[in-house]
């Protein structure tokens, strides 16, 4: 049995877009450089061949993977949500003892980015915050130690 993968609409169609580009143009970019690699003769030193053999290996291992994420996919729907409990999709502001206050959104890990403010909900932060409403403080237990911060706002 599958694993099912959380995916925001956005997250979604990104993804099949990647796959039908990969199918698509790489896949056709990358016969064509397959071909003139190839067509030099020796393979055994054609350094040409060997990366694009490799490159071969990876983005049919990436499709793959699309395929496996895109058949398995349960989209986080908003409208359905019930914007007082934390859930996969919620937005949330968090704020720890002395620091600002900091806003995530609550994704699968296929779409997870920090950097973003979109953290997983199997991170530990997230794990943390699934399941409770604002007002209330939570503890998690991450690679630093252990944080507390209070729930501000559920979106």
């Amino acid at each position: 049995m599958s694993e099912v993968h959380y995916l925001t609409a956005e997250g979604a169609d990104r993804l099949r877009k990647e796959l039908e580009y990969l199918k698509g143009p790489a896949r056709q970019q990358l016969a064509e450089r397959l071909r003139t690699a190839i067509q030099m003769g020796d393979l055994s030193e054609n350094a040409d061949y060997i990366a694009a053999k490799e490159e071969q290996a990876f983005l049919e291992g990436r499709i793959l993977e699309l395929t496996e994420i895109l058949s398995n996919v349960q989209i986080i729907e908003e409208r359905k949500m019930d914007r007082d409990i934390v859930d996969i999709g919620s937005r949330v502001t968090i704020q720890e003892e002395d620091f600002e206050e900091e806003t995530f959104q609550i994704v699968g890990p296929k779409e997870a980015d920090p950097g973003r403010a979109r953290i997983s909900h199997e991170s530990p932060i997230g794990r943390a915050l699934l399941g409770h409403r604002a007002g209330e403080t939570v503890s998690a237990e991450t690679p630093s130690g252990t944080v507390r911060f209070k729930i501000i706002r559920v979106e």
